[in-house]
């Protein structure tokens, strides 16, 4: 589990408060650079027949503008920059934790709750920006009998409450597990190679096995990014359009 572990590169403390600069910080710092760079290389020559850094950008807009536009219609296009970003970030920070000797700072709780809570405060405060106090309207259901009201609207808010937790959990989770199996086999693979032989089948199978499941966390690696980004689309949709 040590692939896990923080380590304390620059130790620093601002007003009795450790803010040591970690090798999660630098991640993050790297993922951001990278983004920027790909970005900016990528528009700095728009061309009328794209090159594949122009195609790999474009691409990814229009992924995710049709994201936004089939899950929360046009009007949500106004916030395409913030879930373009989320989306992109989340997908970085996946990527870059699949090199080997690297650090996944998506697998730790406290990163993906971060950015959890910050959608769902941003979702919040844009539902009672559009809608005002009517925006509580979202914890009643509509066609639920009112005798039953005692019962589902504090079912609704508990839900809503908890939606920071699920959104984290589902994320870190995915990563932390997938990465802990893909460390486990490779263990496995180099014990039944130097067994079996490299050369022959027995050593040449688990090889094949572990290529395979590296080439499955690539695609989680991608799918949990889409999933976060999707449940962000949900939640500014319900904030939006309150639709139930």
């Amino acid at each position: 589990m040590h692939q896990f572990e923080i380590k304390r590169l620059v130790p620093l403390e601002f007003m009795g408060y450790d803010i040591t600069f970690t090798n999660a910080s630098l991640m993050m710092i790297l993922a951001l650079v990278f983004i920027s760079l790909f970005l900016y290389f990528a528009m700095s020559r728009r061309a009328l027949v794209p090159g594949r850094i122009q195609s790999t950008a474009e691409m990814l807009y229009e992924y995710v503008a049709d994201m936004v536009r089939g899950s929360v219609g046009k009007e949500g296009m106004k916030y395409f920059p913030w879930i373009f970003t989320i989306f992109i970030f989340i997908l970085t920070l996946n990527m870059f934790g699949m090199v080997p000797g690297s650090f996944t700072v998506t697998s730790h709780i406290i990163v993906t709750f971060a950015l959890a809570a910050m959608v769902w405060i941003t979702v919040t405060l844009i539902g009672f920006a559009k809608h005002g106090l009517g925006y509580l309207k979202l914890f009643i259901p509509s066609g639920v009998p009112w005798w039953l009201m005692p019962v589902i609207v504090p079912i609704e808010i508990i839900s809503y409450l908890i939606r920071p937790i699920s959104h984290s959990v589902r994320l870190f989770a995915n990563m932390m597990a997938g990465h802990t199996m893909l460390k486990v086999f490779a263990g496995f693979v180099v014990g039944l190679g130097s067994l079996g032989g490299i050369a022959s089948l027995g050593g040449i199978a688990p090889i094949a096995f572990l290529i395979a499941f590296t080439g499955l966390e690539f695609l989680v690696a991608f799918l949990q990014a889409l999933i976060f980004t999707v449940l962000t689309c949900i939640y500014l949709n319900d904030a939006l359009h309150m639709h139930h």
